[in-house]
């Protein structure tokens, strides 16, 4: 239907500054869930991608302009993602455009979003006060960064540096800083956090760790790059309960937080110390 080659990913765009709804481009999951084994009706998982928006802004009926953090929830299993410059392209085009009410606004970017993605996106739109006094999070458990690891091999990812013990079975959260892949259009780095969170074969935390690195130069989406770390770590463990919960660092005043479970919870939305 779209592929990411004819979206405005890596191309020259006009900014324009009042609200065009078609900027929005959807990429369907499909393909990439056919990649993973997957479909739309077999996911192992559930969860919810969290876009955070830091340059929200939109005019009052005298003219001032108002400005606010946007926080839109993607279901997992929605159809489609949005690409991400035509959604900041989307989203610029709001600021010369006036709402009379914030719930007005909220209205329409619930249409919109919902009608991309093709499932309902949850919109929140949040006043910097309340953001700033809830201060930053830390991701829960142990982190493994300090571990010593040796690889060489960065070119995609490598499941066969997982191990674990079999004989013990543990609960537990690991998290690294070290997540970093590259946009498969453009070639931008995209770096990010990311948890683990389990009750299973004791996971070995350097052979995590190593596993991670090896994506630092593969090329693929953020959504795509947690489903493939939650397939390969469940495929090792066979764990009672599996979560993959990953935090990017923002680009262009937007960050992706994708979130993959199989428990029936979501994530706070928390900012890291890098967002």
């Amino acid at each position: 239907m779209h592929s990411v080659e004819h979206s405005p990913l890596g191309k020259s765009s006009e900014y324009i500054a009042t609200y065009s709804p078609e900027l929005l481009f959807p990429i369907p999951r499909a393909g990439k869930w056919a990649e993973l084994g997957l479909s739309a009706e077999t996911l192992p998982y559930r969860g919810v991608d969290y876009w955070n928006c830091f340059e929200l802004s939109w005019l009052l009926p005298s003219g001032k302009p108002v400005v606010a953090i946007g926080e839109f929830a993607i279901a997992a299993d929605s159809p489609n993602i949005i690409e991400s410059k035509s959604f900041k392209l989307y989203l610029n085009s709001l600021n010369q455009s006036v709402f009379a009410t914030e719930a007005e606004l909220v209205e329409v970017l619930e249409k919109d979003l919902s009608a991309t993605a093709g499932k309902p996106v949850g919109v929140r739109v949040r006043h910097l006060s309340a953001v700033a006094h809830e201060g930053l999070a830390a991701l829960p458990g142990t982190c493994i960064d300090d571990l010593d690891v040796s690889i060489s091999n960065y070119a995609m990812p490598q499941p066969d540096l997982l191990a674990c013990d079999a004989s013990r079975i543990v609960e537990e959260s690991l998290h690294s800083h070290l997540l970093k892949s590259n946009c498969p259009v453009t070639g931008q780095p995209d770096w990010g956090s990311v948890v683990v969170q389990y009750r299973g074969a004791a996971l070995e935390p350097a052979s995590l760790l190593a596993y991670l690195v090896s994506f630092r130069q593969h090329a693929d989406f953020h959504e795509q790059c947690v489903e493939r770390i939650f397939l390969d770590v469940q495929r090792l463990l066979q764990p009672e309960y599996l979560t993959v919960y990953a935090r990017y660092v923002r680009r262009g005043g937007l960050d992706i937080n994708p979130y993959r479970t199989t428990l029936d919870q979501l994530p706070e939305n928390r900012r890291l110390v890098r967002q």
